[in-house]
């Protein structure tokens, strides 16, 4: 099905590095790291996932640019032998790991180029997540511009008519008479404004930001994990090649997404939640589920980032005037640390490569 989409976009000739070699951390680096990773997480205040189609390979859809990627075996003339269907496929224990830590406080959002609508099956809620590249499983109102989950995968790609009325009713009670479209980007569109703010104010406000399975060549998306540095935040990008972005990384992992979140929740003493097919938005017996953002919604969260930003600049002010003696030890405690400041106050070698 991935193949489905991609043939359904326009053609568009560079498609960003592809075929790149894997890479894996050894084991006792590998180890080093996690433990550094749960620690990140278990003292971050605000930690954002920014996720790929790297977490999706273990539930038997290809990603794109890896070595038996979609755009890799493009350039060669190929297709992926494996290909599930979107509407056969199932949240992976990444996904389920990741909405398991929101549910437990441990993650505050989700920001996702993915299309597949695992993240949504996996029962992740809407105030919780940015579907910036869209989903096959939502459909947009051409009228009232409110969203709805699909029981089955989209035939289309490209924000184009699905032939359906919207299921909404318009202040006066009365069925919208809008129709509803994919919900899909093709190659020239600009990213939706809505999720592509959230993505941004949560990103501002977060003090670790963790890229999961994305290779982040894809622009402007690849920028916004480091707005957490803007918030003296950390950045982590794990994925099985080399990215351009790491090195402005406060650590890269080198190993499958799913046994690293393995090893995070079991340091972190959380259950990963089972996926429960019933609660699944997309089964045909649960009820229509409404996607919409909401301007009340984007709203409340540039309230939320506007009080963070008065509060640190409050807390910054504070330090600086009424404890002059900190002031000169602010920049160490504050500043991104260098790899070999890294390892030193770990006690771990070659933490960052």
């Amino acid at each position: 099905m991935s193949c489905n989409y991609a043939d359904g976009l326009s053609p568009y000739e560079y498609k960003g590095e592809v075929g790149m070699n894997e890479v894996f951390d050894t084991p006792e680096v590998l180890k080093q790291k996690i433990s550094l990773l749960a620690k990140w997480i278990k003292d971050s205040k605000y930690t954002v996932f920014h996720t790929g189609a790297g977490i999706s390979t273990s539930a038997g859809i290809p990603d794109f640019r890896g070595p038996k990627g979609v755009w890799t075996l493009e350039k060669e003339g190929k297709k992926p032998e494996v290909n599930l269907d979107f509407n056969d496929a199932k949240p992976t224990v990444t996904h389920m790991a990741i909405k398991s830590l929101v549910k437990k406080g441990y993650a505050k959002y989700v920001v996702s180029q993915n299309i597949d609508g695992l993240h949504l099956k996996s029962g992740l809620h809407r105030q919780h997540v940015s579907e910036v590249h869209g989903n096959m499983f939502t459909m947009k109102c051409n009228k009232c511009r409110r969203s709805y989950v699909s029981k089955t995968a989209v035939k289309t790609v490209g924000q184009r008519c699905l032939d359906i009325k919207c299921f909404g009713k318009n202040k006066n009670g009365h069925q919208c008479r809008g129709i509803l479209y994919d919900t899909i980007l093709d190659w020239e569109h600009q990213l939706p404004i809505e999720e592509l703010e959230l993505s941004e104010l949560h990103s501002k406000m977060a003090d670790l930001c963790i890229c999961l399975g994305t290779s982040l060549q894809i622009q402007p998306i690849n920028l916004v994990p480091f707005n957490a540095k803007k918030n003296k935040g950390k950045v982590v990008i794990c994925n099985l090649q080399k990215t351009n972005c790491d090195r402005k990384a406060d650590l890269v992992i080198h190993t499958y997404v799913d046994n690293l979140m393995k090893s995070v929740m079991d340091i972190l003493g959380v259950d990963i939640d089972g996926y429960d097919e019933i609660k699944d938005p997309t089964n045909i017996n649960y009820e229509i589920t409404d996607w919409t953002i909401y301007e009340k919604d984007l709203k409340k969260v540039r309230e939320i980032k506007k009080n963070t930003a008065k509060s640190n600049k409050r807390k910054k002010s504070e330090t600086k005037f009424s404890n002059p003696e900190l002031e000169t030890e602010l920049p160490c405690n504050n500043q991104v640390l260098k790899p070999s400041k890294i390892s030193k106050l770990n006690n771990i070698d070659n933490i960052i490569k």
